[in-house]
């Protein structure tokens, strides 16, 4: 029995769920029932175990305090990690406490201020409508995913990062074994995802070494000589957050495409709607914040308590673990009236797509909203009609909440 309310093994909130389905049913109980769960970790070694939090309010106030809840202490993967994964993880943006992370978010978030988004919107735009007019032929069966979903996200963060036109796909494999680190099908293991990330990494190294001698409108420029009060990131910290940006501005914002597809093509009221209403830019900001509600690309993210503390009358001791879900606070029905409702005018939107606010709030936040707006738009507007032609396949991930393979047709 658990030492909270549902028993142990009631719950399942690991890999091989997440590989089947989203385990909303399993979410909604907790709400309920135990909204600061224990959930163990079965398996070799000693991983004790975690605090799965899930409600919407509980969320945010853990994402708002990092002083009590750290990212650094622990990681931000719900497994704990090698001693040697867990000091690069410490090394990058998402898995850093204050002061680092406060400094280098300021060295790099130069990259990503509304000025430049709205500098990239239109060249997004452009490639939306190529990629719909060259990918999808009406009436042909295709996978979204491949064909579509993962080549504007990739196209995108290469052309700001500065990659050279071609290595797309080189950008695209490495991603994929990073990220499908826990997937057979995509991923030899752990090894091959480090393996991913060394081979990154060193690409990075001989990009920005050339940037040095060479600067470019790109962020990897910006980077290499942005400077704060007269501080600068290192090189290697440089392509630390080159790993990164090729990771979470690729494999995040193909899954929400996918996501989005997925929806749409199960709700065909709502795709008939947006189809007929191109022009309604207040139907589309709804919808676009919908449909990242709907299909968030991150489950969850982890931190570990600095000192003991209690929630909701919990005692959570000093070193333990709790992960918080966004899978579940978007669907919290203290927040969103039904919230399982696919709802295209839902106002307001509070979904927490990008983080329950707070220091680790998404950098990409604007980019991803222009890139799914986009995207979603040409398609409807030359193909308004699209439906699923077999079975779904997710990513075998308790991290990434992503679709393998979406099989469609558009007519």
């Amino acid at each position: 029995m658990s030492p909270t309310g549902i028993p142990t093994g009631d719950i399942d909130l690991l890999e091989d769920t997440w590989a089947r389905e989203v385990p909303h049913a399993q979410f909604t109980r907790l709400r309920r029932e135990d909204p600061v769960h224990w959930h163990e970790i079965p398996g070799p070694g000693h991983q004790d175990g975690f605090y799965a939090i899930t409600r919407h309010a509980d969320v945010k106030a853990i994402s708002r305090d990092p002083e009590l809840w750290s990212t650094e202490l622990g990681s931000f993967m719900v497994r704990d990690q090698s001693p040697e994964s867990l000091e690069s993880l410490r090394l990058v943006l998402l898995g850093m406490d204050a002061p680092r992370h406060s400094r280098y978010r300021a060295l790099v978030s130069a990259g990503f201020t509304p000025r430049v988004v709205r500098r990239l919107a239109a060249r997004i735009g452009e490639r939306a409508a190529a990629l719909v007019d060259t990918a999808v032929v009406p009436g042909r069966d295709m996978d979204f995913v491949s064909e579509v979903a993962a080549w504007l996200p990739i196209q995108t963060i290469c052309e700001m990062v500065g990659v050279p036109s071609g290595d797309e796909r080189l950008i695209f494999d490495w991603s994929n074994r990073m990220a499908g680190g826990q997937d057979p099908e995509l991923s030899a293991g752990r090894h091959d995802s480090d393996l991913a990330a060394a081979e990154i990494y060193a690409y990075c190294d001989a990009l920005a070494a050339e940037r040095r001698a060479h600067p470019r409108e790109d962020i990897l420029s910006t980077l290499v000589h942005a400077e704060v009060g007269g501080d600068r990131l290192s090189p290697h910290e440089i392509s630390m957050f080159f790993v990164l940006l090729c990771v979470a501005g690729n494999e995040t914002t193909r899954n929400l495409l996918s996501a989005t597809l997925l929806a749409l093509a199960e709700h065909p009221a709502a795709r008939a709607e947006l189809a007929a209403s191109p022009q309604d830019e207040a139907l589309w900001a709804s919808a676009t914040e919908e449909f990242l509600r709907w299909g968030g690309s991150i489950h969850n993210f982890r931190r570990t308590a600095t000192r003991d503390t209690v929630l909701r009358g919990r005692r959570i001791a000093a070193g333990q673990k709790v992960v918080t879900y966004y899978t579940s606070a978007n669907r919290d029905e203290e927040v969103f009236t039904d919230p399982f409702a696919f709802d295209i005018r839902r106002t307001p939107n509070d979904h927490l797509a990008f983080g329950g606010g707070g220091p680790h709030f998404c950098l990409g936040a604007g980019l991803a909203r222009t890139q799914i707006k986009a995207l979603i738009r040409e398609l409807l507007a030359r193909h308004p009609d699209v439906e699923l032609t077999g079975r779904v396949r997710r990513l075998r991930s308790d991290f990434i909440n992503g679709i393998k393979y979406l099989p469609v047709r558009f007519d």
